[in-house]
């Protein structure tokens, strides 16, 4: 697969402007015109590989659609380089240095964030908060903040709603919507 990006020579992230000024900048250097015999030949090839490139990348969907698998490429080229079998031992031995086993690692927790939304994706984070207590602790803690916040907003609506009372203008909406509304109705013969 081509690289698009490489092609008209910006990174993955250039908005649409980025990209159509590199396209201007390109078609410039390589138009045919500018050149002669074999050189005339590339440059048209040159650009309808640009042409190409510009015509993916600044359509919003063909490029999240690229993107995808362009991303996909690269997460199967990892992969495969650091997941094929050792053919003879100076291999294994290359693959006991820390520092390929820590890029290992963090090439598959790459992979892993891949699948979030998915539900081995769901998963994989359940059992990481089960594996690391201190995690677990962290969530019980963010838990109760939320419990806090949940309650506080109660309150507040409950005061709101006593001040509502009590102001004259919206002191009639507060007693049909108390008092003649099915649910607060159906709410208060549960408790009586």
């Amino acid at each position: 697969m081509k690289n698009y990006y490489e092609i008209l020579e910006v990174n993955k992230r250039a908005s649409k402007e980025v990209i159509e000024k590199a396209y201007k900048v390109l078609v410039k250097k390589y138009h045919p015109d500018l050149f002669t015999g074999e050189k005339k030949i590339y440059a048209e090839r040159k650009i309808k590989e640009i042409n190409e490139a510009y015509n993916v990348l600044t359509n919003e969907f063909m490029r999240e659609q690229y993107d995808a698998e362009l991303e996909k490429q690269e997460q199967q080229i990892l992969y495969e380089k650091y997941n094929r079998q050792p053919n003879n031992r100076n291999q294994d031995k290359k693959m006991d240095n820390k520092k390929e086993k820590e890029e290992i690692e963090e090439d598959n927790k790459k992979m892993k964030k891949n699948k979030v939304g998915s539900f081995s994706g769901l998963l994989d984070l359940c059992r990481e908060l089960y594996k690391n207590k201190p995690k677990r602790e962290e969530f019980k803690e963010i838990t109760k903040k939320d419990i806090l916040a949940f309650v506080l907003t109660i309150i507040v609506v409950i005061l709101i709603g006593i001040a509502l009372w009590f102001i004259p203008f919206t002191n009639g909406w507060m007693r049909e919507l108390l008092f003649e509304n099915p649910l607060f109705n159906w709410i208060g013969s549960l408790f009586s």
